[in-house]
C-alpha cells in the first residue's frame, strides 16, 4: 500500500525553527516529484516547496523562499521541509504530495491536484 506519512509539526514561537519530515512506505521515492502544501484555517490550500527525487531540483513559493529549505534523503525513503524564521502567518496543517514523474523534465512541479498520493499532514502552529 503506497502511503506518505508526515511528521515534525508542533507549536513554536516567533522565530523559531522546525523540520518536516514526510515518509513514504509502500514505494521508493526514486523517479518522484514530492511536494509541500499547506492550508490555513478558512484558507485555500497552497503550495509551498517541490523536490524531484532524481535530480534534486527544487522550487519555493515567494511566500516561504529564503526560509524554507526542502531536501531528500534517497537512503531513508524520506523528504524534509526546514522551516526557518517562522511566523504567525506560517500557522497551517502541512501536508506532503508525491507523483511519479520518471517521464517529466527535472523542474517538473505538479498542480496540487495532480498529485495522486497524499500524506494526512502534521499541524505547525506558531505564537506570537
Amino acid at each position: 500500500q503506497v502511503q506518505l506519512v508526515e511528521s515534525g509539526g508542533g507549536v513554536v514561537q516567533s522565530g523559531d525553527s522546525l523540520r518536516l519530515s514526510c515518509a513514504a512506505s509502500g514505494f521508493t521515492l526514486d523517479y518522484y516529484a514530492i511536494g509541500w502544501f499547506r492550508q490555513a484555517p478558512g484558507k485555500e490550500r497552497e503550495a509551498v516547496s517541490c523536490v524531484n527525487m532524481t535530480d534534486g531540483s527544487t522550487y519555493y513559493a515567494d511566500s516561504v523562499k529564503g526560509c524554507f529549505t526542502v531536501s531528500r534523503d534517497r537512503t531513508k525513503n524520506t523528504v524534509s521541509l526546514l522551516l526557518d524564521a517562522l511566523r504567525p502567518e506560517d500557522t497551517a496543517i502541512y501536508y506532503c504530495a508525491g507523483k511519479y514523474a520518471r517521464d517529466r523534465p527535472p523542474t517538473y512541479c505538479p498542480r496540487g491536484s495532480d498529485y495522486p498520493a497524499w500524506g494526512q499532514g502534521t499541524q505547525v502552529t506558531v505564537s506570537s
